[in-house]
């Protein structure tokens, strides 16, 4: 596995996802605050740059790439999951397919991520109450069996819009900083370790 981005000035998220599911719509709402009800379809590969402030204080910049849900883009997106500390799979509330379609992903996810990203499967488009199909226990139940963080969110509306990303950014950023300490104990460790032994060949 990568060594953990020493600076962690920047954390590169992914948004994945059958296509219609709202992906560029949560971006959107949460980068710009905006929101669309027209439908355009990502072409390839996206990405938009937001700079947040943890609770710790620290100031953080979230490269967040949407990718394109469409069969003919996904070689050309495959390669954007390597280097991602975060990956957001999300799947439409209203839409049995796209939830039917979350293995294909997450196997996705497991061939192509390199960073043992924090992930989180997200539940969009939960405005719809009279057009829902699957209900948020059966959606967080899903996540939790797979090691997944789960939320359902509303790019209409901006329901848990801004939490998921907020959230999703202390974990990656405590997760990312927890591997690099164990990083640099561990070196300290070896050269320690190594000047002991020149030490005793010296003697």
């Amino acid at each position: 596995m990568e060594g953990p981005l020493f600076s962690l000035d920047v954390l590169k998220f992914l948004l994945i996802g059958d296509s219609n599911v709202g992906k560029s719509c949560l971006l959107l709402r949460y980068v710009d605050d905006t929101f669309t009800p027209s439908f355009i379809s990502t072409i390839g590969i996206d990405f938009k740059v937001k700079t947040i402030q943890l609770t710790n204080g620290k100031d953080v910049k979230l490269q967040i790439w949407d990718t394109a849900g469409q069969e003919r883009f996904r070689t050309i997106t495959s390669a954007y999951y390597r280097g991602a500390m975060g990956l957001i799979i999300v799947y439409d509330v209203t839409n049995r397919e796209s939830f039917d379609h979350l293995p294909y992903w997450m196997e996705e996810v497991q061939a192509n991520a390199n960073r043992d990203p924090v992930k989180v499967m997200v539940g969009n488009k939960s405005d719809m109450i009279d057009k829902r199909i699957i209900g948020e226990t059966q959606g967080r139940t899903y996540a939790q069996q797979r090691g997944y963080l789960f939320s359902e969110t509303s790019a209409k509306s901006g329901k848990n819009v801004k939490e998921l990303f907020c959230e999703l950014a202390e974990k990656v950023y405590a997760k990312e900083t927890k591997e690099y300490e164990k990083c640099q104990e561990e070196t300290i460790a070896l050269e320690s370790s190594a000047t002991k032994k020149e030490n005793k060949s010296c003697c």
